[in-house]
């Protein structure tokens, strides 16, 4: 399985985009955008981001949030604040460990 920056950086490059155009287009909380060093630091696996960074990577680039959540080491945030329906997060895991077998 990749690594977040290696999937980011998959997916960046899929779409033929370089660094400092995706950073332009990655949105903070805040409304403004991420800087290329920090995208750069994301796609080593310097840095993680938080969940508006991560959602608004996903949007720009076209790719699954969830994934993205899961190659962080992060649960979406719908399930930490227990808005998921009862059982996803069983749900979640076996799907996983079937697609991932140890």
């Amino acid at each position: 399985m990749p690594t977040l920056g290696e999937q980011i950086t998959k997916d960046r490059k899929a779409k033929e985009m370089s660094q400092k155009e995706l950073a332009s287009l990655v949105r903070k909380d805040d409304g403004q955008s991420i800087s290329p060093q920090f995208l750069n630091d994301l796609e080593r696996d310097r840095r993680r981001p938080g969940n508006q960074i991560l959602k608004s990577i996903a949007e720009v680039l076209g790719a699954s949030v969830d994934e993205y959540h899961l190659l962080a080491g992060q649960l979406p945030p719908d399930v930490i604040a227990g808005e998921a329906a009862p059982g996803r997060v069983d749900e979640i895991m076996k799907a996983f460990r079937k697609t991932y077998p140890e």
